[in-house]
């Protein structure tokens, strides 16, 4: 056999929102919310994006990515389900995602929403095996650093809004 070993990898990312635990929570339980901060962007098209939040529900995101990317009209797919629930504080689900139609992750995803006297520390823990083709972790930890920049940029609209 000449394929590369699987890699296992977990990763944590720490961010502070002058947000209280409860609009943190709404960003991930609103499927409109979620969709801004977690699914749009410049570098491919939303072909489907469907959240069913709740213990046992299932998430799914269908992308195809955009000419000038690395991966034009490549559909990328993440499937996944949410595990456990605690309202505004705890968010654990499991996700695979493939890449033009082959599997190159499974993760486990832990959100931790800790309440302070200036709002919310989110504790972000990704936990995944990365097959053949993933790009690795080092670029799954550079995108979910992107997500949860956005999230923050949501959650100050959010604030701008009201």
């Amino acid at each position: 056999m000449n394929e590369a070993p699987v890699v296992h990898n977990t990763f944590v990312i720490e961010r502070s929102f002058s947000k209280p635990p409860e609009l943190v929570f709404r960003a991930f339980a609103d499927p409109a919310r979620k969709r801004r901060w977690f699914g749009e962007s410049r570098t491919h098209e939303i072909e489907a994006f469907e959240s069913d939040f709740r213990a046992g529900g299932a998430e799914r995101q269908r992308y195809r990515f955009r000419e000038g990317t690395p991966f034009p009209g490549v559909e990328l797919t993440n499937e996944g389900r949410f595990e456990e629930i605690v309202p505004n504080r705890r968010i654990v689900m499991t996700t695979a995602m493939d890449l033009g139609g082959r599997r190159i992750s499974v993760s486990l995803l832990t959100f931790e929403l800790i309440e302070t006297n200036d709002g919310t520390d989110l504790v972000f823990t990704h936990q995944a095996v990365f097959f053949e083709g993933s790009g690795g972790p080092e670029m799954r930890q550079e995108g979910w650093r992107t997500l949860l920049d956005r999230l923050g940029a949501e959650l100050a609209h959010e604030e701008a809004a009201a």
